[in-house]
């Protein structure tokens, strides 16, 4: 199950906005077992959602925060900077480095 911000960040891109999480949308978890919920919507133009509209997005949020995890997974595992700057001057360093990401990407594809 996709989280609030996730169908939230869908449902105001879908509008053609942005949305800010410290100052556009701010959402609020009392600890009562009920879950997040929307506090203060602050984007002007776009009406609050619905539950009913937020529940519509879950596949595409879903997928966005799937999405979201290769890249974060991806990240961790890349060659750091400095690899990459040693590569530019050395031939062999950026075979090494190319095949490095190869395997990266193989082992999280962003269609899965």
């Amino acid at each position: 199950m996709a989280q609030l911000s996730t169908k939230i960040k869908a449902y105001v891109e879908a509008a053609g906005k942005t949305v800010d999480f410290r100052k556009d949308v701010i959402l609020q978890d009392d600890s009562q077992g009920a879950g997040p919920y929307i506090k203060e919507w602050n984007i002007a133009g776009l009406s609050q959602p619905t539950e009913e509209q937020l529940n519509a997005l879950e596949s595409e949020a879903n997928e966005l925060e799937t999405l979201n995890q290769v890249y974060a997974n991806r990240k961790k595992e890349y060659p750091s900077i400095q690899e990459l700057v040693v590569a530019l001057y050395d031939t062999e360093d950026r075979a090494a480095i190319d095949a490095k990401r190869a395997a990266v990407k193989l082992k999280h594809p962003k269609g899965v």
